[in-house]
């Protein structure tokens, strides 16, 4: 979904709408999966990245400016433990029990007429 607001900043406000985000790459170097008894499943992904693409557009009482940015999220870190209990019909269900991520860099790169 599109993303858009305001921030107060200074003497007046920032209005601002990102649109048209696109994840363009995603990669998962490291990934494993383990049964944890009487518990469920442990998932963990080691470096993983991500590539996002988007428009974003800005507007202030002084300027406007709009253009296109890729962010790049490196150095992801994602442990997440999911229970895996039997219904009342006997049929396992899933549910994430909970979920631990880190990022170590971000690189935003910004195009715009200005």
């Amino acid at each position: 979904p599109d993303l858009s607001g305001y921030e107060k900043f200074g003497l007046g406000n920032v209005k601002y709408n990102i649109s048209r985000i696109h994840i363009t790459a995603v990669e998962f170097p490291s990934a494993s999966i383990s049964l944890i008894p009487g518990t469920g499943i442990k998932l963990v992904i080691g470096n993983a990245s991500l590539t996002v693409d988007m428009n974003w557009n800005i507007r202030t009482w002084m300027f406007k400016d709009s253009g296109r940015s890729t962010v790049y999220i490196s150095k992801v870190f994602v442990t997440a433990i999911f229970s895996t209990p039997l219904d009342n019909t006997g049929h396992t269900s899933i549910s994430l029990t909970s979920c631990r991520t880190t990022s170590g860099d971000i690189d935003i790169k910004l195009n715009g007429k200005s």
